[in-house]
């Protein structure tokens, strides 16, 4: 039998306006290199779509407010250079909450893994994820 899931389409980020949602493309298109795939609407109804690779980030301008903390905590991008990513964040003035460092998740067989957490545009938690 098929599942009825086959993976995360996409993951949806409401900005606090036009100015939030303008800096929010940048920071993943400019700064993580995420791919542009396509872009729509003026003002409060702009939207954008940026390819992971294996997923969308979804980004919108027409956010009210900015929530402090919802039930989903942070989502993980993968990538080859953790450091890499921190570095660029950090030269673009975000915060770093979590420096890159070596984990291994006590699962059965254990998981190694390098990771890096930073606060994006909108206030959303970013894990940068490397699986060793």
């Amino acid at each position: 039998m098929e599942p009825l899931i086959t993976g995360i389409h996409h993951v949806a980020l409401k900005c606090n306006g036009v100015e939030n949602f303008q800096e929010t493309v940048r920071f993943y298109r400019d700064i993580l290199q995420i791919k542009l795939v396509r872009t729509w609407g003026e003002g409060k109804g702009s939207g954008a779509m940026l390819d992971t690779g294996n997923g969308i980030i979804e980004v919108f301008a027409s956010g009210e407010d900015r929530r402090e903390e919802g039930a989903v905590r942070h989502f993980a991008l993968a990538t080859q250079d953790v450091d890499g990513c921190v570095k660029a964040v950090k030269e673009a003035g975000y915060e770093v909450f979590v420096e890159p460092k070596e984990i291994v998740i006590p699962s059965d067989p254990p998981y190694p893994a390098r990771i890096a957490f930073c606060f994006g545009p909108v206030g959303e938690q970013i894990e940068f994820f490397h699986v060793k």
